[in-house]
């Protein structure tokens, strides 16, 4: 099922979509997300999605530019019109959903919870009583782990993921919980992750009505921004079908992030 939302790429084309009213797209990133999003000592924004909105926006004929920011200011700048995409992934929640319009999923990543090696935890409220769980500030999984263990767990907020990693690697909270993806390639697969190990399954923390075959994270734009969302998602289809959004990937991940890369993994094994 996942493949229909990719298979109807072939029938919007560019040239059937609205022009833009802007040549030039302000992209908000948080930039301290990696494999998706790292800022380098140069001050360059690199990773899979500063790649490819890069190369959306070529393909749209229009400039992009990033601004950087933590996480939890990136709808509000949407909102207030700082920028004119989020492009750093936002799982789909109704809250969010009211206020902006989500794009195709650009990667499937659910969240699991990170603890160590020696100890085993039940993940309901009485076996999670009183941990101190490291979430980021303004996210999906900061909101489900409030609405799912209320007062029986101790949720310690930050602003980026590197500030839990650093944490939780000196023991100021038991355990963190965020994208599987990110915390395999950040500490479970490197030598200080050895300790390490993920837990408690895939959790889906955006809205739970939809589909799950659906239940993937997306960039946004503002709500009665049709036309732009049309054309990102006509573009980004096209760059999934041509195998350009793999071979990004593969510079920084090994595994496919959405469906619709199996084609193109084919052809490169």
């Amino acid at each position: 099922m996942r493949n229909t939302l990719f298979a109807l790429a072939g029938l919007v084309t560019m040239a059937t979509l609205p022009a833009l009213a802007a040549d030039k797209l302000v992209i908000g990133n948080e930039g301290t997300y990696p494999p998706f999003s790292m800022v380098q000592p140069s001050g360059e924004l690199i990773g899979i999605e500063p790649e490819m909105a890069r190369e959306m926006c070529k393909r749209m004929g229009v400039t992009c530019e990033f601004a950087v920011m933590d996480f939890k200011a990136l709808i509000p700048s949407l909102l207030q019109g700082k920028v004119d995409v989020v492009g750093s992934q936002i799982k789909p929640l109704a809250e969010r959903k009211e206020k902006a319009l989500f794009g195709m999923p650009i990667v499937f990543n659910h969240d699991t919870y990170v603890v160590p090696k020696a100890k085993t935890y039940t993940f309901t409220k009485e076996g999670l009583k009183g941990a101190k769980i490291g979430v980021q500030r303004g996210s999906s999984q900061a909101k489900y782990i409030t609405e799912t263990f209320g007062d029986a767990v101790k949720p310690v907020l930050y602003d980026n993921p590197d500030q839990i990693r650093l944490d939780l690697l000196n023991g100021r909270v038991d355990m963190a919980f965020g994208a599987k993806l990110n915390w395999t390639v950040e500490l479970i697969d490197k030598p200080e992750g050895k300790d390490w190990k993920l837990a408690g399954g895939d959790v889906w923390t955006g809205d739970p009505s939809m589909p799950e075959a659906e239940r993937g994270s997306s960039w946004i734009v503002r709500k009665g921004e049709t036309a732009l969302i049309a054309k990102m998602d006509a573009t980004l289809k096209a760059m999934i079908a041509d195998c350009s959004v793999t071979k990004i990937r593969k510079k920084y991940l090994s595994v496919p992030i959405v469906p619709g890369e199996e084609a193109c993994e084919a052809k490169s094994g």
